[in-house]
């Protein structure tokens, strides 16, 4: 029988499929085009591919809306395609992971319109509430985006409560009949062979059932809570709309749905107590790991890199990250957009006490693109144009060739690709210096020369971060100044003569 189970600290990478590649010329990425870059992920070094939702959805929150949790977008393949893809994937030695987005659905998904029609199966299959006496929503609690987490139905004639847009209904998790589906979708995938899920919001399955008002936020909460401080819901003290006292026990109903074996790593979004709760969250019979976005909202510095570390009593089950499809490229954010800060982040994240998640694109130092309004489509993106947070920026389809639409389409992308030359996989893959060929080596470094990633002792001073791991030692120089060293370092992510340049990192195995 297939051992199913990843690695305790595996390293993930990340696809979001609408922009990975296309293979019928309709400009959006297809399994197909997964199944094409699978060797790709494995060059890597990678133990999974964790795959953006690939369900029928209107698209209304880049497929986070979903309509159907057992089924494929008809733009993105088949049933059939799928399965072609976990082959492929576990003949190449990938696991499987994929997105399982249980706090919500779409509007348009069966259950909501039969819920709103006030089916007896269905009419408690999501949060429903009464007015106040004057009309107006029943409590304070703001959508993460920052409008009002309330919507009216008229049919009904009650408000329906989501935590993000109106069009992502949160579904009642306390509901018997809801977890009996939610235990459905997962054994499906399982028997499909899938071998982890990431657990969208994971923060968000539950609520407070009272629907009491959260509190004002304090300005230390405030710079906490996840998003730019210019959102609304950031002056909310969240602690009645996400994760109540029982949301954290909730969490062994996964554990139980997927199996033993299943690998599951929970988005938390909390931002106040991100790293404690992330921490409690992966306790015996939850998830193996969580992530926060403290690293990457912070632009990756000592200070956050290290707050993290001092704030987790079991960093190795913290996920380590800079990119995803929800936040900015950050070859550019965390740091200059050229090859040294690229590949000293790179090795960064090779070298840290966790999970790691690569976000497809950020191995070959992919910056932030500027998008024109008119081909923006992400909802929080076009709230606070220009001033989003760049999501949509992020979703770019990425370049595997030169020339034309860059290899990923035959036909018009469905987001405008203007990378700059030479930063495409084909061309990369043939420079020696390229970030593409660092990338490979420092994950395969990572696997085969760091030794166990069990931290057993860190410091800091000032910029520097120093790691000290069973078989080697780490120096993580945030800084622009160099720092003295004994010796030349086993692996490094630049040059290194008698100091350890700035915006660099380097390992030292034990000579035993």
């Amino acid at each position: 029988m297939t051992d199913r189970a990843l690695p305790k600290t595996p390293v993930i990478y990340q696809i979001y499929p609408r922009s990975f590649r296309d293979t019928t010329g309709n400009g959006i990425g297809d399994l197909d085009g997964i199944i094409l870059g699978l060797d790709h992920a494995a060059s890597l070094g990678a133990d999974a591919v964790w795959m953006s939702p690939f369900y029928p959805s209107p698209w209304a929150d880049g497929g986070y809306d979903i309509t159907d949790h057992m089924s494929i977008h008809p733009a993105l393949g088949t049933m059939h395609d799928f399965d072609r893809l976990v082959a492929r994937a576990h003949d190449l030695g990938l696991k499987v992971i994929i997105d399982q987005v249980f706090n919500h659905t779409s509007t348009e998904a069966p259950w909501f319109k039969l819920s709103v029609a006030g089916d007896p199966r269905y009419s408690d299959y999501y949060l429903w509430a009464d007015p106040k006496p004057d009309g107006t929503p029943p409590n304070n609690w703001l959508s993460q985006f920052g409008p009002p987490a309330w919507t009216w139905n008229h049919k009904r004639q009650q408000y329906y409560f989501h935590n993000f847009t109106a069009d992502q209904p949160s579904l009642n998790l306390r509901n018997e009949d809801v977890q009996a589906e939610l235990r459905t979708i997962m054994q499906f995938w399982r028997d499909r062979g899938v071998d982890g899920f990431r657990i969208d919001a994971v923060t968000s399955l539950l609520c407070d059932p009272e629907f009491r008002d959260n509190p004002v936020a304090s300005p230390d909460v405030r710079d906490k809570v996840s998003g730019d401080n210019f959102v609304p819901y950031t002056r909310q003290d969240h602690v009645h709309d996400i994760l109540p006292g029982d949301g954290i026990a909730f969490v062994a109903n996964l554990r139980d749905w997927a199996g033993d074996d299943a690998f599951l790593i929970g988005e938390v979004t909390s931002g106040n107590q991100s790293v404690e709760l992330s921490c409690r969250l992966t306790t015996e019979g939850r998830m193996n790991a969580a992530y926060s976005t403290d690293l990457p909202e912070s632009g990756c510095t000592a200070e956050s890199y290290a707050d993290i570390l001092t704030r987790a009593p079991d960093p190795d089950r913290i996920g380590w990250w800079l990119s995803s499809h929800d936040q900015p490229r950050h070859a550019g954010k965390a740091g200059d957009g050229s090859a040294h800060d690229a590949k000293f982040l790179a090795l960064l994240l090779a070298v840290s006490p966790g999970p790691v998640l690569i976000y497809q694109g950020e191995e070959l130092g992919l910056t932030q693109p500027d998008l024109p309004r008119a081909a923006v489509t992400d909802p929080l993106d076009l709230l606070y144009w220009p001033d989003g947070p760049g999501r949509e920026g992020a979703r770019v389809p990425i370049p595997w060739e030169e020339g034309g639409n860059r290899g990923f389409t035959t036909g018009t992308p469905w987001l405008p690709m203007t990378w700059p030359e030479g930063v495409s996989t084909a061309v990369q893959h043939i420079d020696e210096g390229s970030i593409l060929r660092f990338y490979r080596a420092a994950f395969a470094f990572r696997r085969d020369g760091l030794g166990p990633v069990e931290l057993q002792d860190w410091s800091r001073d000032g910029d520097v971060i120093r790691l000290h791991y069973p078989k080697a030692a780490v120096v993580l120089n945030f800084g622009k100044d160099p720092v003295p060293i004994d010796t030349r370092p086993d692996f490094a992510s630049g040059p290194v003569e008698t100091n350890l340049p700035g915006r660099t990192a380097a390992v030292w195995l034990n000579s035993d």
